[in-house]
């Protein structure tokens, strides 16, 4: 693979670079929910790394500090991000949607130093508690228990970089596992700077090109696949605050956008908006896409938009996509592509012997942990040590190989939802379910769902002489649980199918599947 970074870069060593080699090329286009738009060049984004780095550091955050970001999109979340690794601290970016509680577990479990959120986030910021030192943005009016970002920016000076390595922790990235709760997913400057090269070379960017943002950036997926392919190309990016499915197009063609990656559910979204002629008006070259979408709806997508769409597969530990279809050649969407440049993959029986073709067996990934891999989960050897055996990372997904080398999706071995581009646990959701007082037990599936791939369905049944109406425990959930998480559907039933050694078969609830 010919490298577009060194081997000793890291995220700000290769950030300073562009701001020396192109100080006035462009790095940001932000456009807000109201249309407003703010532009950043390379070197003001270094310049305010800088200057984030000197704020945070006044707050006590130093080498190996963790600062959480509770922020929708916004050009601040690119400070905060390349200070923290001016400092050789740690990123570490939360949902907006999560509630308090959820909210607590992660700043507690990563012991974070300093909350950086927005005033209409705050009042789940201070229920969470966490780190007493907080930084607010997009306001220059005090709010009780934090400061005004800005304010402080423009009084801060420039801070030297510390000695930071492509080994060290630049951000934990929290996924849903397949326990109640989070695994803090580590994330070094060497496994940033891997995806990066690997998105670019695999659709040939080049500093000319618009990678298109509409996905949530605490996410892996803006993360990785979009922003680092810009910043290892010296390429730009363009942010949309939130996806919105009437104005993706607009925003596409207004900024000249060339890239872009979505999930299949904002897909469908764009697809259920009225066509207008000016829907083909972009510069779009080639969508990054996952998840699942129909023949139908690919072909939609790409004669209404005019251009290819790209099926991939990956996973925050994964790093780089392992696989993806091709820019150039026969692409089959219906698949998750071929493996990526450098990929080494197997797929393996239960037995852990390796499949044939066509036979179905969990997917493997090789690679090095803090370079191709993630570097482990935060505070969890044993977890880690189940992930990754002998240098292969187990999925927990389960595919296909046909006999062209197009590996296909098939099922998910852990108990997990995709829910509109979230992985959601099923036991997350059980836990709250049977928190209830009125609960014995519950089994959380995911249902099909035209629109965001699956909802959520609960089975629950009472205890002994209890009552509960589905008011009553959406209620619950409502106050427990991110909005993405809530069921959409409880059913009341007297008992769960279950095998000989008592363990729920899911299998059976999901034959009859209705929301």
């Amino acid at each position: 693979m010919t490298a577009l970074t060194s081997g000793g870069d890291t995220l700000v060593t290769v950030l300073a670079r562009r701001a020396a080699e192109s100080p006035s090329s462009p790095w940001l286009v932000f456009e807000d929910l109201e249309g407003a738009v703010e532009r950043r060049s390379y070197g003001e984004a270094m310049r305010r790394a800088g200057g984030t780095a000197s704020v945070l550091r006044q707050r006590g955050v130093g080498r190996g500090d963790r600062v959480h970001v509770h922020l929708w999109n916004c050009p601040e979340f690119y400070d905060v991000w390349f200070g923290s690794a001016l400092l050789g601290a740690v990123m570490v970016p939360t949902n907006p949607m999560l509630t308090a509680d959820e909210l607590a577990y992660v700043v507690g479990h990563a012991s974070c130093k300093v909350s950086v959120t927005q005033p209409e986030l705050m009042d789940t910021i201070r229920t969470a508690g966490g780190s007493s030192a907080r930084l607010v943005v997009g306001t220059s009016d005090p709010i009780e228990g934090a400061t005004a970002f800005e304010s402080e920016l423009q009084r801060a000076g420039a801070l030297d970089a510390e000695a930071v390595g492509p080994a060290d922790v630049a951000a934990v990235l929290y996924t849903s596992g397949t326990t109640s709760r989070p695994k803090g997913v580590q994330v070094t400057h060497a496994n940033y700077l891997h995806v990066g090269e690997v998105i670019s070379q695999h659709l040939r960017i080049r500093p000319g090109d618009r990678m298109l943002i509409a996905l949530p950036l605490f996410h892996a997926n803006a993360q990785y696949y979009s922003t680092m392919s810009a910043l290892v190309t010296g390429s730009s990016l363009i942010v949309m605050e939130r996806f919105s499915a009437s104005r993706w197009a607009a925003v596409a063609a207004r900024h000249s956008a060339t890239l872009a990656s979505l999930f299949a559910a904002p897909i469908r979204m764009l697809l259920a908006q009225p066509e207008r002629v000016a829907d083909a008006g972009n510069e779009l070259r080639a969508v990054l896409f996952s998840q699942n979408v129909t023949p139908e709806q690919l072909a939609a997508f790409e004669r209404r938009f005019g251009c290819p769409l790209l099926q991939l597969y990956g996973m925050t530990e994964t790093i780089a996509p392992p696989t993806l279809n091709p820019l150039y050649g026969t692409r089959h969407n219906m698949s998750i592509g071929r493996p990526t440049l450098g990929a080494r993959l197997r797929v393996v029986d239960k037995q852990g012997h390796d499949a044939s073709e066509g036979e179905v067996g969990e997917l493997l990934v090789a690679g090095e942990p803090g370079t191709t891999l993630m570097a482990g989960y935060l505070g969890d050897e044993e977890a880690t040590h189940e992930a990754i055996t002998d240098g292969w990372l187990h999925t927990g997904d389960n595919v296909r190989v046909d006999g062209d080398g197009y590996f296909h999706f098939v099922d998910r071995a852990k108990d997990m939802i995709k829910r509109a581009g979230e992985n959601v646990a099923a036991s997350e959701i059980e836990n709250v379910v049977n928190s209830h007082p009125a609960v014995f037990e519950s089994a959380a599936i995911g249902v099909p769902d035209e629109m965001r791939d699956e909802a959520i369905k609960v089975y629950v049944v009472l205890s002994n002489g209890a009552s509960a109406t589905l008011d009553d425990l959406t209620d619950w959930c409502a106050s427990r649980l991110a909005r993405f998480k809530i069921p959409g559907s409880i059913e009341f039933v007297d008992s769960l199918p279950r095998t000989s050694v008592g363990k729920i078969r899911k299998e059976v609830l999901r034959m009859g599947r209705r929301v």
